[in-house]
């Protein structure tokens, strides 16, 4: 019998098609799914962004050919721009940013340019599942490191041991991290960062997907906005969460010349790049009003304070998040035995309510679920009375005053009242 490479079967079941399963088997009981676990936006594409695409779709054949792998010149401009803008992050759009078919393409892209059989990669832990797969696929090895949340979630590097550390090519960083919606507010973690990589020769892979999806007047860094940050790493950028744009797989990476030649090498030999109607929609989003990215960043702020609020009042202990569309909950008792699969199994079959389970992210994630807050506002107060439902029925609701127990919560208005 012919069989697949063995690196495919060293790969765990994606997370996300293990969710996937579980939704379809609470659709087949009739229940009515409130679908919180793919991080999946529902909020639309910004209208001027998709008029541009039907524009040069439409006006524009030329633009059905094949593009330039590394990302047409009015692309990369549009990049440098935003970088700067944004970050004060000065690129040469010629050399130091390439297009990339998602940024998750690119990650993964990234380890076969750079790892050879045996490298390690440094992979904090609980993780976005490409930071670990990725190199898997390569050929490389993957060196867990613990994110714990007594340490904002920031990795410790005084406990990697030396002999990983002398076998270490890469390391990724994420902030705001998916799932823990980490974020990093003192940027002295940053610095010590690369002066850790200058040290053990190490390339940092910082990927920043939710730079944009922040609250509560937090602003995420750039890792280039760091001294001595160009010498070390790339950055990785997406618009699906930014603009809403996670079907169209676009992002860029961006740094120093010398270090993104390998991965504009490989990807020369493998794929033909992003189209070129998507990159001039892309440089429409970054070049036109960001007020669109208000917008979107007000409706998951909505959505976070009323659910999680709502969590908390019912008694499930639930961090309030600075950053990104996730909210990271630890198990409740008197679920915490039975595991994080096992607890979402459970609420999706019995309330229909789909999220992720944190070991899905690594097994640092165990203990913790992740919502993703993608669907209407309304149905969060109905995923908030199935989850009280959910919780009697098991007897993990705490008693609470009777005060408390006969306040009445409004429902959230609709995303349509003030977005659109």
């Amino acid at each position: 019998m012919i069989q697949c490479a063995r690196k495919l079967k060293q790969l765990p079941p994606y997370l996300f098609t293990r969710i996937k399963a579980l939704t379809a088997q609470a659709y087949a009981k009739k229940l009515d799914v409130i679908d919180l676990g793919m991080g999946n936006p529902d909020v639309p594409t910004p209208p001027h962004v998709v008029e541009r695409l039907m524009d040069t779709v439409n006006n524009h054949p030329r633009t059905h050919r094949y593009p330039q792998a590394k990302g047409m010149p009015r692309f990369r401009k549009a990049v440098v721009k935003h970088m700067e803008r944004r970050f004060g992050v000065g690129l040469d759009p010629d050399s130091e940013v390439l297009a990339l078919v998602g940024s998750k393409e690119g990650i993964a892209h990234l380890c076969a340019a750079y790892l050879n059989p045996g490298d390690v990669a440094l992979v904090p832990v609980p993780a976005y599942p490409v930071h670990f797969n990725g190199v898997i696929l390569a050929g490389g090895k993957v060196q867990p490191v613990p994110l714990r949340p007594e340490n904002g979630y920031l990795p410790d590097y005084g406990k990697i041991p030396r002999r990983v550390l002398e076998r270490a090519k890469l390391i990724f960083l994420n902030y705001p991290n998916n799932p823990t919606a980490a974020v990093v507010e003192d940027l002295a973690f940053f610095k010590e960062t690369v002066r850790f990589a200058k040290k053990n020769d190490l390339l940092v892979a910082y990927d920043n997907p939710y730079c944009e999806i922040t609250f509560d007047g937090y602003k995420a860094p750039s890792f280039l906005e760091t001294p001595g940050a160009r010498d070390v790493a790339l950055e990785f950028h997406s618009f699906s969460k930014t603009y809403n744009m996670a079907g169209w797989r676009m992002g860029w990476v961006c740094g120093k010349k010398e270090l993104l030649a390998p991965l504009e090498k490989f990807k020369s030999f493998v794929d033909y790049g992003v189209p070129t109607f998507l990159q001039l929609a892309g440089a429409a989003a970054l070049e036109g009003s960001q007020e669109c990215v208000k917008q979107t960043v007000e409706v998951y702020r909505r959505r976070r304070d009323y659910f999680v609020n709502e969590l908390n009042r019912m008694g499930w202990a639930v961090p309030m998040p600075k950053a990104t569309m996730y909210v990271w909950a630890p198990l409740p008792e008197p679920f915490r035995a039975m595991g994080s699969l096992a607890f979402a199994e459970k609420l999706v079959l019995e309330t229909g309510i789909a999220v992720a389970p944190g070991v899905g992210f690594g097994q640092q994630g165990e203990g913790y679920v992740r919502f993703a807050l993608v669907t209407h506002d309304n149905r969060f107060y109905d995923a908030a009375l199935r989850i009280k439902k959910f919780f009697r029925k098991h007897g993990a609701l705490p008693a609470r005053p009777a005060a408390a127990r006969e306040e009445r919560r409004p429902r959230p208005r609709p995303v349509e009242a003030e977005t659109r």
